[in-house]
């Protein structure tokens, strides 16, 4: 994990009934980034670095992860996409690029599609949006048992052990777990060992369910998204299916991938993923 450039200033942003944490730096046409579940915020910090020179670039925590206070409810992603409003609502910024991974993903679809004017252009990066394409197939990957992975003795059973949980994400869902270094795992290790962090983690994956329903709803009620979009598949996790399966709700998509990697782009193939971030975004 390196650290954000001393430029970055952050900021507890009242937003829609919580507070996220938000790293502001740079100057230009703004960028917003949002991370998924096993990482924070802190993922982006080289891409931030680099687009910083001619973006506004904004990191928030998710509602409940990171460093972002802990909610008792809110965890659909129609209304997290809201809180993203808030935030540039807060910012004075009306338009802004987006760049998403993992649950991110889910946030930022429900942002670009309630908020439609407000998106100029979307990279979308390894998973799935619930409840459209393939999703009911996908999710019957066994390797996706910690979907339904929630309750207070799951709680009871992972407190303390933050760590082996999250090990066991980035070994099964890497090409190489040697790629997640100890630093980068005791980092973000500590981060959801916080309190309440690893409840709200898991009320993430709860409201999929609710998720599934609301999109099939955008779907109906605002068709395809018109932006730009470039979805990018990991070579060794979703690949160029991840462009089909974006497919079914934008109508400009354009397929990557990023060489050599797992689900982790940022961690494994960080200098591969800022290429291809950079190329579309600029």
């Amino acid at each position: 994990v390196k650290p954000f450039p001393a430029e970055f200033k952050t900021r507890e942003i009242r937003t829609n009934g919580t507070t996220l944490h938000v790293r502001v730096g740079g100057r230009g046409p703004a960028v917003i980034m949002l991370h998924g579940f096993g990482d924070t915020g802190d993922m982006w910090a080289p891409l931030a670095a680099n687009l910083m020179k001619d973006h506004t670039v904004v990191v928030p925590d998710l509602r409940g992860l990171g460093l972002s206070a802990p909610a008792s409810a809110g965890y659909s992603k129609k209304n997290q996409g809201r809180d993203i409003a808030g935030v540039l609502d807060r910012l004075q910024i009306q338009q802004a690029a987006l760049v998403t991974h993992d649950i991110g993903n889910m946030v930022g679809y429900a942002f670009a599609v309630q908020y439609p004017g407000r998106v100029t252009r979307w990279v979308v990066i390894d998973a799935p949006l619930p409840g459209v394409g393939n999703w009911d197939t996908i999710i019957r990957d066994p390797r996706l048992w910690h979907f339904n992975f929630r309750g207070p003795d799951v709680e009871r059973l992972v407190a303390g052990r933050e760590r082996i949980l999250l090990d066991r994400f980035w070994n099964e869902l890497s090409d190489d777990p040697a790629r997640i270094d100890e630093h980068t795992r005791a980092h973000y290790a500590a981060l959801y060992a916080r309190p309440q962090v690893m409840h709200d983690a898991f009320e993430q994956f709860g409201a999929f369910a609710t998720d599934a329903a609301d999109n099939k709803a955008f779907l109906a009620e605002h068709g395809k998204l018109t932006i730009p979009v470039l979805a990018l598949g990991a070579e060794k996790s979703f690949n160029l299916t991840m462009a089909e399966e974006i497919r079914y709700v934008a109508s400009d998509v354009t397929g990557a991938i990023v060489p050599d990697s797992g689900h982790w782009v940022m961690e494994e193939q960080p200098d591969a993923t800022l290429k291809l971030v950079e190329e579309f975004i600029r």
